[in-house]
């Protein structure tokens, strides 16, 4: 019975294994696959992206922007956001 149970591990670690083989080839097929298609770009092509994404944030209405004082909490780590600064009450 132990015999048995020992060769269930081993097959378990070895599917989990491969597994893991699998995500890592997927994603660096994915990563392989992004940077193809960003090295295909032109200057003039990432300019025009851009100018468009600068008309779109500027079209954008008022209320969707963060407020002056959160942007600079936004900035600070999470942990620096719970520990309240000194002489700021």
């Amino acid at each position: 019975m132990d015999r048995s149970r020992e060769e269930a591990a081993v097959k378990l670690w070895k599917v989990l294994g491969l597994a893991g083989l699998a995500g890592v080839a997927a994603t660096g097929a994915i990563i392989a696959r992004d940077q193809r298609q960003r090295a295909q770009l032109g200057p003039e092509e990432v300019r025009s992206r851009l100018h468009e994404r600068l008309r779109e944030s500027a079209a954008a209405p008022e209320s969707e922007s963060p407020a002056a004082g959160t942007e600079t909490q936004q900035r600070r780590p999470a942990w620096r956001r719970l520990v309240p600064r000194r002489g700021v009450r």
